[in-house]
């Protein structure tokens, strides 16, 4: 943690690669763990000052998540992987989803239909 006790710091991506990630992963990839994180809802602090982006530490990276609080583990329960596949589509959606189409298929017989019929006046009128 950090000071502030909402985020955390990597301060060696290389150290904590080798070291620390093949104890809790199947790999030593720091990307798959940022990728990792950012499912989870993790972020990366980037930090702005006077303007323009401060430049970190050397090789210090640092992660935050609005659940992930010192002192707070009561929170960590929320931290959840984001879902973004079909399953998370709610029933009520493909129903409003299918009535759209329902419309819309319906809008376009009509048109059909007056587009048939002002061709048939039209080539009466000819």
């Amino acid at each position: 943690f950090w000071q502030s006790g909402n985020s955390f710091h990597v301060f060696d991506q290389g150290q904590f690669a080798k070291e620390v990630l093949p104890k809790y992963f199947k790999h030593n990839n720091m990307a798959s763990f940022v990728r990792q994180l950012n499912m989870y809802g993790f972020r990366k602090v980037v930090h702005i000052e006077q303007g323009g982006l401060v430049k970190p530490e050397k090789d210090d990276t640092e992660f935050q998540h609005p659940y992930f609080i010192r002192g707070q583990e009561h929170l960590l329960e929320n931290i959840k992987r984001k879902v973004n596949s079909v399953s998370s589509i709610k029933n009520e959606d493909i129903k409003v989803r299918q009535d759209s189409v329902t419309k819309l298929l319906t809008d376009i017989q009509v048109m059909k239909g007056k587009q048939e019929s002002m061709d048939s006046k039209l080539m009466a009128m000819k």
